[in-house]
This record gives structure tokens, C-alpha cells and sequence, in this order.
């Protein structure tokens, strides 16, 4: 499982020409399955990102977590996160797990960062949709995190 945290001054997910999600400061969670994943790899994941330090402190130093500052985050589904570009300019994605793995799991992350942060922390995009992402990046800072 991977998940691509993005710090954002503000972020929104649309499907359809409709706002679905929208939060503030916080993370945009990009979060893509693959095939070995399980409960236990989306527990795992769901557990580190409001402890990771991407946030700065009074100093300057990112040393704050995403529950320090009282952040929010959205949460949407990404296969491409596993595309596989080692043949050719076409992307593959057999590395990504099917929606019947996939999604499954990444309502688990989403339902433990809910019993962690609190539902109203806690957007999503839609699963498997046609979504519109728009954010502000805040630094840019933008890093890998793998369970």
C-alpha cells in the first residue's frame, strides 16, 4: 500500500461538477493497492499518517504532526500509484490491486483515520470515480509513505 501525502493549505475532491469533499489545512492522501496488501497493511497506514512531522514548528522545523495542528485530510483512491513504466511509454497497472481488493481497503483506511482524527477531519474522494482534485500544496511539500 502507498500513500502519497501532500501538505495542503486547502484541498477539494468533485466528481460530476459536484463538490463531494473539501478541508483545510491538512493532507491530500493520494493512496493507491496493490494485490499483497490486507487489514493489516491498511491498520498500519492509517496508523502513521496523523503522526508523521510534515507540519513546521515554531522554529521553523517540520516537528509537527497532522494531529498537533488540528489538521484534516482527504483521502482518494489512486491506482496509478503502481503503474509500472519499465517497457515502452504506455503505463501498466497489474501491480494495482482490482476494486473489488482495493476497495475494501481503502474504506479501512478511511474508517480508522476517522476513528483516530474524528469524522468531520475526514474527507474522501469516490472510489473508483472520475474525480477533480484541486489543491493549494503548502511548501510544496509532498512525500512517499509505504505500509
Amino acid at each position: 500500500m502507498k500513500a502519497w501525502l501532500q501538505r495542503v493549505s486547502s484541498a477539494s475532491v468533485s466528481v460530476g461538477g459536484e463538490k463531494i469533499s473539501e478541508i483545510g489545512r491538512g493532507y491530500l492522501v493520494l493512496l493507491g493497492v496493490t494485490h499483497s496488501d490486507t487489514a493489516e497493511t491498511a491498520d498500519k497506514l492509517a496508523a502513521r499518517i496523523p503522526q508523521v512531522r510534515l507540519f513546521e514548528d515554531e522554529k521553523g522545523a517540520m516537528n509537527r504532526s497532522l494531529e498537533e495542528v488540528c489538521g484534516s485530510v482527504i483521502v482518494v483512491s489512486q491506482f496509478t500509484l503502481y503503474a509500472d513504466m519499465d517497457h515502452g511509454r504506455r503505463p501498466g497497472f497489474s501491480n494495482a490491486a482490482p476494486g473489488k481488493i482495493a476497495e475494501p481497503l481503502y474504506n479501512r483506511v478511511v474508517d480508522r483515520l476517522r476513528s483516530i482524527l474524528g469524522p468531520d477531519k475526514v474527507g474522501t474522494g469516490r472510489f473508483g470515480a472520475d474525480m477533480q482534485v484541486a489543491l493549494v500544496n503548502d511548501g510544496p511539500v509532498s512525500i512517499e509513505l509505504l505500509a
